[in-house]
């Protein structure tokens, strides 16, 4: 098999991707696993990235994040994608609903554990986020939602993906100084929510 070609960032080029997802959308079966092996390293280097900012002691590894979420997305979800940007933006929605979930259940164990507060301030910054703050976070983004869809998205990809302005940019389309001020504006409205 041929190695698919990689843009100057070393990441798999979008051509093959969006290629991939064509032919899967076309019923080639074979399409689903190259493209998963094509878009596994970015989507492990997300999970990598995430799990940092969770408490220590997190049960998940990478590798686990990045399965359960592609199992979400697999049967549909993968199909909507158009080309690699939306692949990734879709899989980082996944992961975030992955931890959600996994939150949940922890809490349902064990609903006594409660930690300090975190400021969620940047994302290059290695938080420590407990059961009840990703919960807390999850909920202050579907509000955020409801009034303006753009930036939970820009969380999502920024926080729980682990992308760049420029990258986030692409994904949404609009420019790298929409993206800075939509994370300055969420980042604020998220604080003011969660620590009132």
């Amino acid at each position: 098999m041929t190695p698919a070609p990689r843009s100057d960032s070393g990441a798999p080029g979008s051509g093959a991707v969006t290629g991939l997802l064509n032919r899967l959308r076309s019923g080639d079966e074979d399409a689903e696993t190259e493209l998963y092996g094509l878009v596994y390293g970015d989507l492990e280097r997300a999970a990598s990235a995430l799990l940092r900012r969770e408490r220590a002691a997190h049960t998940l590894q990478p590798g686990d994040l990045v399965n359960e979420a592609y199992l979400r997305l697999a049967g549909g979800g993968v199909t909507d994608a158009t080309n690699r940007p939306h692949l990734i933006a879709i899989a980082a929605r996944a992961m975030r609903f992955v931890l959600v979930d996994h939150a949940r259940r922890r809490g349902a164990v064990k609903r006594k554990s409660v930690g300090a507060p975190v400021r969620i301030t940047n994302a290059e910054v290695a938080v420590e986020l407990d059961f009840v703050e990703l919960l807390a976070l999850d909920d202050a983004l579907e509000r955020l939602g409801k009034r303006n869809p753009r930036l939970p998205k820009v969380v999502e990809l920024r926080f729980f993906a682990g992308l760049n302005e420029e990258e986030i940019a692409e994904i949404l389309g609009v420019t790298s100084r929409t993206v800075q001020r939509d994370w300055a504006t969420a980042r604020a409205w998220l604080y003011k929510e969660m620590y009132p």
